[in-house]
C-alpha cells in the first residue's frame, strides 16, 4: 500500500513512529534543518507567518516566541493538526486542516511563508508556488526546505540500509514520483532537480536569494561519528525567496 501527502500520518502506528523518530536526540531535522532555517528566518518580531504542512507545530510556537505576531499553520493530516492544536493551546497560532493544494491563498497576507520538508509530497509545485507569491506582501520571504534531490533520485539507497554511510544515485534528470520505502511504509514522494526548483520559482516571480544544502555544524552534535557521518550525504535542500 502506497500512502501519499499527509495521508501517512493518519495511519496511527506511522504516526506513532514518526514522532518517536522526530523527537529523537539526533535527529537531522533539529540538528542540521533547523538551525539553517532560523538564521535564513532571522528577525521576526512583528510578523504575520504562514506554516505550510505544518506537522505538529512545535515550530510555530518557536516562531511565536520569537515574536512573530500571527502564526497560521496548514496542515491535511488529522493526526497532526489534533496534536498541533494541542502544541499552540493558549498561543496567537492557529492551525488549519486543509492540504496545501487546497489552501485559499489571500492576496498580501503574510510577511513569511515557511515549508519544511512537505513541498516534496506535491505532485505539482506551479500553483503553489503561484498561490505563496500571490499571498506574500510586497519583499515577503517564502523559506522553505525539502529532501535533497541527490537522495530523493532513487530509492536504491533507501532499500539498502535504513543507516547511511553512502548512497547510490541514479535516475537523477528524470523527475517524478518515487515510491520510498520510510519508516516501515511506502511513502510517495516527488523528485526535481535542484535546477527545476530553482526554475520553478523564478518562473512564479521570486528573487532566490539564498541556497543551503544542509551542511551539518559540528556544534550542534554531542556525538562526533554522528556528525562525520552526516558530513558525508545531503539530506536537505533550502531555498530563501523574496517577492
Amino acid at each position: 500500500m502506497e500512502f501519499s501527502g499527509a495521508s501517512a500520518y493518519d495511519n496511527d502506528q506511522f504516526f506513532e513512529n514518526y514522532i518517536t523518530r522526530r523527537n529523537r536526540e539526533e535527529s537531522p531535522n533539529n540538528m542540521i534543518e533547523k538551525p539553517i532555517l532560523l538564521e535564513l528566518i532571522g528577525d521576526i518580531e512583528g510578523k504575520k507567518v504562514l506554516d505550510l504542512g505544518c506537522g505538529d507545530a512545535k515550530f510555530g510556537i518557536e516562531l511565536l516566541q520569537k515574536r512573530c505576531i500571527s502564526y497560521d499553520g496548514v496542515e491535511g493530516s488529522k493526526n497532526m493538526v489534533k496534536e498541533a492544536t494541542k502544541n499552540l493551546n493558549g498561543s496567537l497560532g492557529k492551525v488549519h486542516f486543509s492540504s496545501m493544494e487546497t489552501w485559499d491563498f489571500q492576496p498580501d497576507q503574510y510577511d513569511l511563508i515557511v515549508s519544511r520538508l512537505a513541498i516534496h509530497y506535491l505532485a505539482d509545485l506551479k500553483d503553489l508556488f503561484k498561490g505563496v507569491h500571490y499571498s506574500l506582501t510586497e519583499n515577503g520571504r517564502f523559506i522553505f526546505s525539502v529532501q535533497h534531490p541527490l537522495l530523493l533520485s532513487s530509492i536504491k539507497g533507501a532499500e539498502a540500509s535504513s543507516l547511511k554511510t553512502d548512497w547510490i544515485v541514479d535516475d537523477y534528470f528524470t523527475s517524478g514520483k518515487r515510491v520510498e520505502p520510510w519508516i516501515d511504509k511506502n511513502v510517495v514522494k516527488y523528485h526535481r532537480t535542484t535546477e527545476e526548483y530553482y526554475q520553478l520559482l523564478k518562473q512564479t516571480g521570486f528573487k532566490i536569494d539564498d541556497l543551503r544544502e544542509g551542511t551539518p555544524r559540528p556544534e550542534e552534535f554531542r556525538n562526533e561519528s554522528e556528525y562525520k557521518r552526516r558530513m558525508r550525504i545531503p539530506l536537505f535542500l533550502i531555498f530563501s525567496c523574496v517577492k
